[in-house]
């Protein structure tokens, strides 16, 4: 039996399993880039079309992860040529992704059937919150009211009769959007390299995405193993007290995940639980009591002395870190989840590969930098042609 050494993340320049795709990016914010981003992690040659004033961010491009490992092409669509140079690249590309509003693309002349006519193998992926179709598909919103009608934000918040709170946009724009539109493009790309396979395009909506991650709540429900009434009286939604966070002696968190019996139990012993107290873990109707008990144990001491005391336990409990402290924390440092590139701390390629492993080999594109270098290397000599705007 072999055995391999784990290579820190980030290390070199690895080449990716994605390594010889290629991939177009219409500049855009949020999930498309995140979507781009990983595929460039993975390996994958991406090309980001940036605009003239760029996309709306207000983040200096110098600071923006998302574009990693890419290289920038400056292309005004509105201009005379534009479209014809995005024909140009999605000809020779794999993958296009675009995250307009439905039709956008189309008005523009860069939607899938003039892309598909110049490249029948294209795989035209769209970032959308709506989808492309149905009542709501041409109206603006945000990670937060896709979750909503999803049913998605419902699970999340702490105490009984309070507002589901804001889950930053992670679940809905990343998990729900980006990871999905990744999985599709990447599946669809399979099937267009099999033979008598052929492009197609893949319709990635964050509110299909945030409804798909609860499927396993859903058959929770349909069990009557999920309570579809008010939050906090499930094991996953904040009412349990032995899966939450607790504040400590110093205003910081400790999270607490102790579900399974010999988890809990070490828990207990280690909290400091009494026989009584750690009872009332299997009659639901004392768990306002227990929760009571264990805020008042974590009250005792600092975030830093639970942190020691649950060291190298199975008590299934951690410290809430901040941005700014995970990347110190010794399980992290020890696999590289953190990388530093260019001066900047960031999250490392995920996840890993024994014989392909992807890395932070570019910092983030700036706009329309490499337009000599993506058309000498795509032969797409179009891209440097300077914009010719259209008469308003």
């Amino acid at each position: 039996m072999t055995t391999t050494t784990a290579r820190p993340q980030g290390e070199g320049h690895g080449q990716g399993p994605l390594a010889g795709v290629r991939v177009v990016e219409l500049a855009g914010i949020g999930p498309g880039p995140f979507a781009a981003m990983l595929l460039a992690d993975l390996g994958a040659d991406v090309v980001r079309v940036d605009r003239p004033g760029g996309p709306g961010l207000g983040i200096d491009p110098a600071y923006d992860l998302t574009n990693r490992n890419k290289r920038s092409v400056l292309v005004d669509l509105k201009a005379e040529g534009g479209p014809a140079r995005v024909l140009d690249l999605a000809e020779r590309a794999d993958i296009l992704i675009e995250g307009y509003r439905p039709g956008v693309a189309e008005r523009l002349g860069i939607g899938p059937d003039p892309c598909l006519a110049r490249n029948p193998k294209l795989v035209y992926g769209r970032m959308t919150g709506w989808g492309q179709e149905g009542p709501l598909a041409p109206r603006a919103g945000h990670d937060i009211t896709y979750l909503a009608v999803s049913g998605t934000l419902s699970l999340t918040g702490g105490a009984p009769g309070t507002p589901p709170p804001v889950p930053a946009n992670l679940l809905g724009d990343y998990a729900g959007g980006a990871l999905y539109l990744v999985t599709g493009v990447l599946a669809a790309l399979h099937h267009a390299r099999t033979p008598g396979g052929t492009g197609q395009v893949v319709d990635a909506a964050i509110a299909d995405g945030a409804a798909h991650l609860a499927t396993m709540i859903h058959g929770m429900l349909a069990a009557g193993g999920w309570q579809d009434g008010p939050r906090g009286g499930n094991l996953l939604d904040g009412g349990c007290p032995f899966y939450g966070t607790y504040e400590t002696a110093d205003g910081r968190h400790m999270a607490v995940g102790a579900l399974e019996e010999r988890f809990y139990a070490e828990f207990a012993r280690l909290l400091g639980l009494t026989p009584g107290q750690a009872g009332a873990r299997d009659v639901p109707a004392r768990w306002g009591e227990l929760r009571e008990a264990v805020a008042a144990r974590f009250r005792t001491r600092t975030r830093a002395e639970w942190s020691t005391v649950f060291a190298g336990t199975d008590a299934c409990v951690a410290p809430v870190l901040s941005l700014r402290e995970a990347p110190a924390h010794p399980h992290l440092a020890a696999r590289g989840t953190f990388t530093d590139h260019g001066g900047l701390t960031q999250p490392a390629p995920a996840p890993r590969f024994s014989a392909t492993p992807g890395a932070v080999h570019r910092p983030p594109a700036r706009p329309g930098a490499d337009s000599a270098e993506v058309a000498r290397d795509w032969d797409v000599p179009s891209v440097t042609t300077e914009p010719h705007r259209r008469p308003q």
